[in-house]
């Protein structure tokens, strides 16, 4: 991970609900700079943070917002949605049958001919060595054995998994907003 003292291409912000933690952590909760400004007027959220970069008309200036806060608390108790990318995010972007971490794609445990259905509890990720071994048949008559079975995850699941997946790059402005409530070291 990177840490950048100048801002990203596109001057992002970092959004934050209202308690201050990040909307979600992976994919980060980043707002394209033009739709920031248009909160910011709309009074839908905080600034707490701002680039060097600013944005004129002919009778205003602003510096562009790095970090804000929305004055509406958003409930994030809703239920993840049902995709790729969760799914890679549930089982820790690693096969499910040997942890390998490349090549990886999806596999229907019971599969569909078999009456599988593409559900949370019949989706797990596998690299593709091991789904091209397993096949069309179940994981017991391929002799294959699950590290754990695949069950909805909740929200706080995928945000705590997205947490061990920092992006490729954060500005410095976003540090105090992000981790905060990890664990500290003795």
């Amino acid at each position: 991970m990177m840490v950048l003292e100048h801002p990203p291409s596109g001057c992002p912000a970092l959004v934050l609900n209202a308690d201050f933690r990040p909307l979600s952590y992976y994919p980060l909760s980043l707002w394209a700079w033009q739709d920031v400004v248009k909160a910011v007027f709309l009074d839908r959220v905080d600034v707490l943070s701002t680039y060097d970069q600013e944005v004129r008309s002919p009778s205003f200036a602003m510096k562009l917002p790095s970090v804000v806060s929305l004055r509406d608390y958003v409930p994030q108790d809703r239920t993840p949605a049902f995709t790729r990318f969760n799914v890679f995010l549930r089982d820790g972007f690693a096969c499910l049958y040997c942890g390998r971490r490349e090549d990886l794609t999806f596999d229907h445990v019971i599969p569909r001919s078999q009456g599988g259905r593409t559900s949370w509890t019949n989706i797990a990720t596998a690299c593709s060595r091991c789904n091209l071994a397993k096949g069309g048949r179940t994981p017991a008559e391929a002799r294959m054995v699950l590290m754990r079975r695949p069950a909805p995850p909740k929200a706080w699941e995928l945000q705590e998994g997205g947490r061990r997946f920092p992006p490729n790059y954060l500005h410095q402005s976003w540090m105090d907003y992000l981790y905060w409530d990890a664990e500290l070291e003795p």
